[in-house]
């Protein structure tokens, strides 16, 4: 597998080794000691997997306390994927990183606990996978507006679906829990 790190530490954006031929494809989506040599730690304790349409946009979700840690995957589909830090202290604190994940490419995404996390699905539709090092709870949901200002992030979409939560989401600054760096 290739593994390149992003400009937020501990973000990696990883590249299993696929092995195809006529039949189709295999590829190694988690191998423990191999994902923890480079930084992915677990245990992983909960696996999800959504379906979204063209310009729904999930996030930016975080959990404290009860932070997850997230490998997350697009099996169909594509989506740019977003991770933020937003951990009080961190010299990255602010600061965003997005990758294209694709069932094409089937790039996978490490977001460690104490980021925010969200995708827009950009083909027509996307089955999206996550694996978490923590359970979902959602007395510790939190999340962070979409279009903060003063986050900038460029989404491919104008008008996103989202989620009535997602709508009433505050701006970073006005965030009440972050994790502290």
């Amino acid at each position: 597998m290739k593994v390149t790190p992003l400009a937020i530490p501990d973000v990696l954006l990883i590249e299993p080794k696929v092995f195809g031929d006529d039949r189709g494809f295999f590829l190694e989506s988690f191998h423990a000691k191999r994902y923890a040599d480079v930084g992915v730690v677990g245990p992983f304790v909960q696996d999800n997997l959504s379906r979204s349409v063209k310009g729904t946009l999930r996030g930016l979700h975080f959990q404290e306390p009860n932070a997850q840690g997230k490998l997350v995957q697009c099996l169909a589909g594509a989506v740019w994927d977003v991770a933020v830090d937003i951990r009080k202290g961190s010299p990255t604190f602010g600061r965003w990183v997005a990758a294209e994940l694709t069932g094409e490419n089937k790039h996978q995404l490490w977001v460690p606990a104490g980021l925010a996390h969200g995708f827009c699905v950009v083909s027509d539709s996307a089955d999206f996978f996550y694996k978490c090092t923590a359970l979902y709870s959602p007395e510790s949901e939190q999340s962070v507006a979409w279009d903060d200002p003063d986050l900038a992030i460029p989404w491919p979409v104008k008008q996103p679906l989202l989620s009535a939560k997602d709508q009433r989401a505050p701006r970073l600054k006005d965030a009440p829990l972050l994790p502290v760096f």
